[in-house]
């Protein structure tokens, strides 16, 4: 108890960005309503039904009756989703690998439309197989940085909380983390989130 050996991720924004705007500057020429169409349509709010669980069939058409005039545009999001994760963060890749050939047991924990997630995770298997277990919120219906998330995911893992390093990007979600005992680190870097692992004895 009290030293990790084992390391669970985020997924986006720590292993790989994430952004719409990739998608949706292909799709809109203009910058003022490329900023609006973001700001105000495809908000994060709307997307973070996916995350905890609602069908993208269901979350289009409710936001298409209130914006009809971007019907179409909100329809490409769901098929077209992969395009706003446009590559990994760099160095995290190499993380991953590193610690996978060091026999480090790899999990990640995930706020990811469980849809969305079987439609992308598949061109990135050699990645993903590293993985042991990977919680994805949508399928769950739990969201960080709910604990019960944490606290499902660990049960999952078959680790108690001193047992493993968490690394994520937003502050609530590592702040819930914690509480659940976990060894919890905010990303920033790869080159910091390296050097914590070195710290930690997991990486040499």
């Amino acid at each position: 108890m009290g030293t990790p050996s084992a390391v669970i991720f985020d997924v986006g924004k720590v292993l790989f960005e994430w952004d719409p705007r990739y998608l949706y500057e292909r799709l809109i020429d203009d910058d003022q309503a490329l900023e609006a169409f973001l700001a105000n349509v495809v908000t994060r709010e709307w997307h973070f039904q996916h995350d905890a669980g609602r069908p993208f069939a269901e979350t289009s058409a409710e936001l298409s009756a209130q914006y009809p005039e971007h019907a179409g545009l909100i329809a490409a999001w769901g098929p077209r989703f992969n395009e706003t994760i446009p590559h990994a963060v760099p160095g995290m890749v190499e993380i991953v690998r590193e610690l996978d050939a060091a026999g480090v047991p790899l999990f990640a924990i995930t706020n990811f439309s469980g849809e969305f997630w079987r439609a992308w995770v598949p061109q990135y298997a050699e990645l993903f197989d590293r993985f042991r277990d990977v919680v994805v919120s949508g399928d769950e219906k739990l969201v960080k940085p709910d604990p019960a998330i944490y606290a499902l995911a660990l049960k999952r893992f078959g680790l108690d909380g001193p047992d493993a390093v968490f690394v994520d990007d937003s502050p609530a979600n590592v702040a819930s983390a914690r509480d659940a005992g976990i060894h919890a680190v905010l990303f920033t870097t790869a080159a910091d989130f390296r050097a914590e692992l070195v710290r930690l004895g997991l990486l040499s």
